[in-house]
């Protein structure tokens, strides 16, 4: 058979790429999640994650596949996406790769960065670093070193700010050095579409969201999963949406700051779609439509599974 046909489909946060789904139920198509959070089980509202009945519609992978308290990172991603890739393929359909984290695409594209395996002495001696000074100045430490990789994460995912860290003291080189730079992957074809709205529409979409998200619970799930033993420190809850409803302390902050906490998250998640739009810009041979035309995106679709077809 000819190579599997693939349509990445990202944007930013909000922009409407799970409506943009709904329009492609019913065609010869699968859709591989690229979001790095909706990985993760009964973490359901603040992820925005696509509803039961769409995922019975249209087929979906890489949802609900870990707790929260597991790491999850590009390599097992790109390993798992090639997978489904190629059982999708073998159905004599179209794999769409949707979601919005940037790098999951970049390096499902290029292939996985060369960053050197773990050294446990070198480990050591940085956690125990972490430990003594605090991952807020470990993290403006990475951000002296590797202004990139400190943007992408977070200051409180001890996790990565570790292994970037790491990567640093054994090489002198920060982790956004190692990104992948070479030729694009031949054995798929690759075609690249982002949705984009007007910005204060996109900010009017995220403001709109999250409250939609307090009004279906977001607080009862976030205690649920407290209640289930899972914390701040875990993988899960250090997303968006979720740390924000904890303390410095690590404890879970009152229903009277609720306002305040729906701010916090709407700040954060406009921060982190203005990086979203800025990473998927980098990236080449990109047809931008906009969200609205979601019927250009069904044709789009509906084109590709014709090559499929004549294959």
């Amino acid at each position: 058979m000819s190579r599997p046909v693939v349509l990445f489909l990202f944007g930013p946060t909000a922009v409407g790429k799970t409506e943009t789904l709904e329009a492609l139920t019913g065609r010869r198509v699968e859709v591989i999640s690229a979001d790095s959070m909706q990985i993760y089980r009964g973490m359901d509202i603040g992820t925005a994650k696509p509803d039961r009945s769409l995922r019975e519609r249209l087929p979906h992978h890489l949802i609900d596949i870990r707790d929260p308290d597991e790491q999850y990172d590009v390599g097992a991603f790109v390993h798992e996406a090639n997978r489904a890739i190629e059982a999708i393929h073998g159905r004599a359909k179209v794999s769409v790769v949707a979601g919005g984290t940037g790098y999951y695409f970049k390096h499902l594209l290029y292939g996985l960065p060369g960053a050197p395996s773990s050294d446990p002495k070198i480990r050591e001696r940085v956690q125990a670093e972490i430990d003594e000074m605090g991952l807020e100045t470990m993290h403006r430490k990475l951000a002296s070193i590797d202004p990139d990789a400190a943007d992408r994460i977070h200051r409180h995912d001890g996790y990565r700010i570790g292994r970037a860290l790491e990567i640093y003291e054994q090489t002198g080189r920060g982790p956004s050095e190692y990104a992948a730079g070479g030729p694009a992957r031949a054995d798929v074809a690759v075609t690249s579409c982002a949705l984009h709205r007007d910005r204060e529409e996109l900010r009017s979409r995220i403001a709109a969201r999250v409250e939609a998200m307090f009004d279906h619970g977001l607080r009862d799930e976030v205690e649920r999963l407290v209640g289930l033993g899972y914390g701040p420190g875990d993988p899960g809850l250090r997303a968006i949406g979720y740390r924000e409803f904890f303390d410095p302390a690590g404890r879970l902050r009152p229903i009277a700051e609720n306002e305040r906490i729906a701010a916090e998250i709407i700040g954060s998640t406009r921060r982190y779609a203005k990086r979203q739009r800025t990473f998927f810009r980098r990236l080449p041979k990109v047809m931008e439509i906009p969200a609205r035309e979601v019927s250009r995106v069904v044709e789009l679709v509906d084109r590709l599974c014709d090559t499929v077809r004549s294959a």
